[in-house]
């Protein structure tokens, strides 16, 4: 029996040694672009191909463009890779998120990168909630459209796939996870804590003076509304698949674990927090000006069991999470949001690094 027990343990270092071999190989990432109905999807994935860097608008991105994807290790269990889909925050793209999805394509994922209807940097005239309503689905076709490009179908896994989303992109990761939320809960958070958290309640209306006040008069409106005279549209339901306890509230049962950074929070409800089922690990700012964490983070933290703190920093701010994120980028957008716009400075590349890590780690333990 000793001499079973260290066999046992020689091959379990063996074959930990084999799978680092196999990463340490994927020293570059491949980049292209397909379309699914008229919304770009950017993938990101493992190649053996010489990286360059290449420039589009102000970022700049390391990659091997329109590269062969690498195959799995054969040692993997499905002989496929897992599948990772990043959901970006409002008026997104694919670019800032590079990093991250470029840390998970060296890790051996396939990341696909959806530009979210109506709510992206050419487009955000659904920005909120008529763009919540609809991430998710897009999110699901992203997945079928992987499952049907004839380069990446034979190399990934589409049957379990992970989901990361960013700020509004937590909406995203949220209700695939199987939460719920109402235009009613969003309405009476900000009729009542619209000055503390008015980075959310006024978002992306610095300079619009007229149309904070039109908002302002409408949630002030708002404090006279109850669950009985508040009309039913602002009841509604939106999102996750069932009400009920014992059914799955998943609306694609294909996801399978959520990673959130920053995300949007308070407008779900706590009842359907509580039914997830699946990991949710949450990388959260304690300095977001943007989407207060004990609005947002925390009210998720709280009523969800199934969801967790992955990392914590608490001098970080909303946007240090993006890279790569242009100074001329950065200050653009910062002059939209009511507060908490511009990076913090006290969350480096060395902490991205190891947030990014912990989010890698994360999906390797739930998606293999």
């Amino acid at each position: 029996m000793p001499l079973l027990n260290t066999l046992t343990r020689l091959a379990c270092a063996f074959s930990l040694l084999a799978a680092s071999a196999s990463q340490a190989q994927v020293t570059a990432v491949g980049m292209r672009q397909i379309q699914s109905n008229g919304m770009p999807i950017t993938l990101v994935y493992p190649t053996a191909a010489a990286a360059q860097d290449v420039t589009y608008g102000a970022f700049t991105v390391s990659i091997a463009s329109n590269a062969a994807p690498l195959r799995a290790d054969s040692t993997a269990a499905s002989g496929k890779r897992a599948l990772i889909v990043l959901s970006h925050g409002s008026a997104g793209s694919a670019l800032p998120e590079h990093t991250l999805a470029a840390s998970l394509a060296r890790a051996g994922f396939v990341v696909a990168q959806p530009e979210h209807r109506g709510d992206n940097w050419q487009d955000f005239s659904k920005a909120g909630p008529e763009s919540w309503k609809t991430r998710p689905q897009d999110v699901s076709e992203t997945i079928d459209a992987v499952a049907h490009d004839p380069e990446l179908a034979p190399l990934v896994d589409t049957r379990r796939v992970g989901v990361h989303g960013m700020s509004a992109g937590g909406v995203t990761g949220l209700v695939l996870a199987g939460a719920q939320w109402r235009m009613l809960n969003l309405i009476q958070h900000c009729a009542q804590n619209l000055d503390e958290d008015i980075g959310f309640c006024l978002n992306g209306l610095a300079t619009q003076p007229s149309v904070q006040l039109l908002r302002k008069s409408q949630f002030a409106m708002g404090r006279m509304l109850t669950e009985t005279t508040a009309p039913t549209r602002f009841k509604t339901l939106h999102g996750g698949a069932s009400p009920s306890a014992s059914a799955d509230p998943r609306p694609d049962p294909r996801v399978v674990a959520v990673s959130l950074a920053v995300p949007v929070g308070v407008i779900f409800t706590p009842e359907s927090l509580a039914r997830i089922r699946i990991p949710v690990a949450l990388s959260t700012s304690g300095d977001d000006g943007v989407l207060l964490p004990r609005f947002h983070s925390q009210h998720v933290l709280k009523h969800c069991t199934n969801c967790t703190t992955l990392s914590d920093h608490p001098q970080a701010g909303h946007f240090d999470w993006l890279s790569p994120w242009p100074a001329s980028i950065a200050q653009t957008v910062a002059a939209t949001q009511m507060r908490g716009g511009l990076p913090s400075g006290a969350f480096g590349t060395a902490e991205r690094e190891h947030s990014n890590a912990k989010i890698v780690q994360f999906f390797l333990s739930r998606m293999q």
